[in-house]
């Protein structure tokens, strides 16, 4: 069993969508995973928002622009009358709901239901598409099986059972198509795993139904060793392990979320990323082997605040960090970076969220100074803290003011925080220095 997920671009035309039934329907069973179509949930975020703000006119307009895009998308892609009046039908259905959400009070609630809409139509159109082309394929409802549970992490044994239930109702589908991103959460309520979870969805249910493995589907051929909408001539990575492509989905390479490779790794799920645009290209396959050892890729993460906390009562005391880091827990934010000396601790964060208050009870024992619009750009391969060129990688910096460097803090990854005005530059200098010409350090 192979599990297949495509985004949004790769059904956000008839194009790809036909290119995408060309590409699953081989004969193989699998699960494919599907995203909304391309700039629908941007839409429903808008009508949300919308709401939120009580524009509705505003709210229903967009409904409106909805409604058109999908009748146009329907009329071409569905030709079968039966088939056509049945998917218009439920397109309606998802969207006369929304509109009489319209003067609904605002909730997280309310916001979870309308962003879950675009996965929901997109499953449906393509599904009886299939049907009319003639593959045996069924739709499996998202939030049939998948849950959180109270911690906000997948509730494996509800999905497992409940997956392996559904599928046994009817174990001769060709292809069973399914929702990314949305799910339940412990309460029963619509849920989400947060954008760009359909990529988690992919390795979740991978990960249940122990696949042979798991394709991330998309419109680059798999991670490239830097960013190409800034650096140019950049080339894509045959293979990298878990732990690499983490470093790099978390560190800002935006084809891969950042928790998708956890539920498989442990199972050593192999995760292929491939292009829909160019399916014969190889992309880039992720598995538990290590491949070289050196700079691989290069990511920037824009976004970053980072916090300078100075204070003499740090000076040979203990508990200090302890106080700091208590405070980062109580507001639920995460920190990125840290650096320490002996009389001050620097850290970065892409939260700011509860950032006044952790700045106002930090300023009640230390000097605190925060500096906004940074960018961390971060060097990803095997074991690069010991590769013995690696040094000479701070020589191209000489002209980039650097804020702070993690050296040491993991073996497969080194992180620089400069002023994101700078990101363009560094990144285009690093890309000359490690991968052009006669690199020094692959």
């Amino acid at each position: 069993m192979l599990v297949l997920k495509f985004g949004g671009t790769s059904v956000g035309s008839i194009n790809n969508m036909i290119n995408v039934k060309n590409i699953i329907h081989d004969g193989q069973q699998k699960v494919v995973v599907l995203s909304a179509m391309s700039g629908t949930t941007n839409a429903l975020v808008t009508i949300s928002d919308y709401i939120k703000n009580g524009q509705t006119k505003e709210a229903l307009n967009t409904i409106d622009v909805l409604s058109n895009t999908y009748a146009t998308t329907i009329k071409t892609l569905i030709t079968s009358p039966d088939l056509h009046q049945n998917v218009s039908q439920y397109v309606q259905n998802v969207l006369n709901g929304l509109a009489n959400l319209v003067n609904t009070n605002y909730s997280n609630l309310l916001y979870n239901t309308i962003v879950a809409q675009g996965e929901l139509m997109s499953t449906y159109i393509f599904t009886h598409f299939l049907k009319q082309e003639g593959i045996n394929a069924k739709l499996l409802p998202a939030l049939d099986f998948m849950r959180i549970d109270k911690t906000f992490e997948p509730d494996n044994y509800y999905i497992q059972q409940n997956l392996n239930r559904i599928m046994a109702e009817d174990n001769q589908a060709e292809i069973y198509i399914t929702q990314g991103f949305i799910c339940r959460d412990a309460e029963g309520d619509i849920a989400n795993l947060q954008r760009g979870g359909s990529d988690y969805t992919a390795t979740i249910i991978g990960a249940v139904l122990k696949a042979e493995e798991v394709q991330i589907w998309t419109d680059i051929d798999g991670f490239h060793n830097n960013d190409p909408r800034f650096v140019e001539h950049t080339k894509a990575i045959s293979n990298l392990s878990f732990d690499e492509s983490a470093e790099l989905a978390y560190f800002g390479a935006k084809i891969l979320h950042p928790q998708t490779v956890m539920p498989v790794r442990a199972l050593d799920i192999p995760v292929r990323l491939k292009n829909t645009m160019l399916p014969k290209a190889d992309g880039t396959l992720i598995t538990n082997q290590v491949h070289g050892e050196g700079i691989k890729a290069i990511a920037a993460k824009d976004g970053i605040t980072a916090i300078k906390i100075k204070s003499g009562r740090m000076l040979q005391a203990h508990g200090f960090l302890k106080k700091v880091f208590e405070i980062f827990e109580r507001y639920e934010t995460s920190i990125d970076m840290i650096t320490t000396s002996e009389i001050a601790v620097s850290l970065t964060i892409d939260d700011t969220t509860h950032l006044n208050a952790i700045v106002e009870e930090l300023s009640r024992f230390a000097h605190v100074e925060v500096d906004n619009y940074m960018s961390i750009v971060c060097l990803v391969g095997n074991a690069i803290i010991f590769h013995s060129d690696t040094p000479n990688l701070f020589q191209i910096l000489q002209d980039v003011s650097v804020r702070m460097i993690s050296y040491g803090g993991s073996n497969n990854n080194i992180s620089l925080l400069i002023n994101t005005s700078d990101k363009v530059e560094t990144l285009q200098k690093l890309q000359r220095y490690v991968f052009e010409g006669n690199p020094v350090l692959v």
